[in-house]
């Protein structure tokens, strides 16, 4: 039983010596990833001012965020608590199937928010027209379509190899080409496949973004005014920060060396793809949009003034029960 235990383990060989610093910085940021990008949902949800197809997208994004991170972050969390290196053979697939889902979906997402800024700012008398409810349902369906079908891609070429005895794994969690390297098999032509899916599915929507802001800073020339200019840029900037974040980590991630030392590259940019993209989502869209922030004031507010009824209306129960009390 144990040598079949041995066999269907993997081994994480990307955790550093330091884990107790390690483990409470990995807390520290999935708390902050939890609580941000659900504040961001919440508030986008409650708002009825920012029922516009751009919350739409970003409460979608939010919602993405939070699953993209709780696929990895508390697994890695356990294993620098624990000191245990090991993952299940089952865990591992199970991490490596939602990591790539969710990050296809994103990337893909992250794409259709920039169309959606490019009709607004370029076309913005049909905006509501083109971006209807149905076609961002549509747009949305199709991104998380998209994932999943490259997770069943990704998960089913990566089922099929043959891994050595050790198991070894030169990452923090389970990812496709980390494991691709953990193989015995020939892997020369899953490579090949894995940067013809990378090419698809990253630069073909890297470039359509690219291709709206071009449009986009064209279209902000023009404006007259120095205030116009800078109020429509600011509705951009926050997104094309968290887009040129996420497609160049994710292009180093899965077009990064495929051996030797040089393999930290790959680590790292895993680390911004995975975890600092997740991060920063909800702190550069909050403090960066003016809407967002009002909105986070007033429901701030309310949640004061509500906390402040309960609290009197529970001291004057209280008070009540002290002048007549129930015999």
């Amino acid at each position: 039983m144990e040598k079949n235990k041995t066999l269907n383990d993997f081994i994480l060989l990307g955790f550093p010596e330091g884990r107790t610093i390690c483990s409470i910085l990995m807390a520290i940021i999935y708390i902050m990833i939890i609580i941000g990008n659900f504040a961001v949902f919440t508030i986008i949800k409650v708002d009825i001012h920012l029922q516009t197809p751009m919350y739409f997208f970003l409460s979608f994004l939010s919602l993405t965020d939070v699953c993209y991170s709780t696929v990895t972050l508390p697994t890695m969390l356990a294993n620098a608590i624990t000191g245990n290196i090991r993952i299940s053979f089952h865990t591992c697939f199970t991490q490596l199937f939602f990591f790539v889902c969710f990050g296809g979906s994103e990337c893909l997402l992250l794409a259709a928010m920039s169309y959606d800024r490019y009709v607004a700012i370029c076309n913005p008398l049909h905006y509501r027209v083109i971006m209807n409810k149905r076609f961002c349902s549509g747009f949305l369906a199709g991104c998380l379509i998209s994932g999943l079908l490259n997770a069943i891609f990704h998960t089913w070429m990566t089922l099929n190899l043959t891994f050595c005895e050790d198991h070894h794994i030169r990452h923090f969690f389970c990812d496709v080409l980390p494991m691709l390297e953990a193989a015995c098999s020939n892997i020369q032509s899953r490579q090949v496949l894995l940067h013809v899916v990378t090419i698809f599915l990253g630069m073909s929507p890297f470039l359509l973004v690219m291709n709206s802001y071009i449009h986009i800073i064209i279209t902000i020339l023009k404006i007259q005014s120095s205030e116009g200019r800078q109020k429509v840029f600011s509705t951009c900037s926050s997104h094309l920060i968290v887009v040129t974040i996420f497609y160049i980590a994710g292009m180093f991630n899965y077009n990064g060396p495929s051996s030797g030392d040089s393999f930290i590259i790959v680590q790292v940019s895993s680390v911004l793809y995975g975890i600092l993209s997740p991060l920063l989502n909800p702190i550069i869209y909050c403090l960066r949009n003016q809407e967002v922030r009002k909105a986070f004031k007033k429901a701030m507010t309310r949640t004061q003034i509500v906390m402040k009824r309960t609290r009197l209306h529970n001291l004057n129960l209280k008070n009540l029960n002290l002048l007549c009390p129930i015999s």
